[in-house]
This record gives C-alpha cells, structure tokens and sequence, in this order.
C-alpha cells in the first residue's frame, strides 16, 4: 500500500504546462483560439497567460463554456509558480 508520504510529496510537485495545464485545452480550444495564440504552444500561452487566467475566471474561454474552478485555480497555480514547463 502506498505512503501517505508518497502523495504528500505527488501533491507538492509544480504544476507544469506539459503535464498539467496543456492537456486541459482540447482541440477544439486551441483551433477556436488560433487567431490570437496558440493554446498548444508552452511560448504562447506563457506570454499570454494574465489574459488567458482572466477569460478562464470570468468564463468566457473557452467559449463553449467555462472550466470548472479546480481547473481555473489550476492554471492560477501555474502562473504563481513560475509558469514550468
């Protein structure tokens, strides 16, 4: 049985965009947004990351409908800790 140690540690580890923040846009997102930046691209969406956190909080990205807040705080949590990649 796994440590309750083991997730403590798992639970600390920095939200990065490869592993945590890219597969939360899907496919649709990145080709809907495609005419200002790309959603798929680590450069793109750090340099634009304010103004992506701001439309995700208010729920106007995507535009089918907002993410849920766990997901919104996500990305929130990338922007503070340095936007890894």
């Amino acid at each position: 049985m796994d440590s309750p140690k083991k997730y403590a540690a798992a639970s600390q580890r920095p939200v990065s965009f490869e592993q945590h923040i890219r597969p939360l846009f899907r496919p649709q997102d990145v080709e809907e947004m495609s005419w200002a930046f790309d959603l798929s691209s680590y450069d793109d969406v750090r340099e634009h990351a304010e103004e992506i956190h701001a439309r995700l909080a208010d729920g106007s990205m995507p535009c089918d409908g907002g993410w849920p807040d766990a997901n919104v705080q996500r990305f929130r949590e990338w922007i503070d800790t340095g936007m890894p990649a």
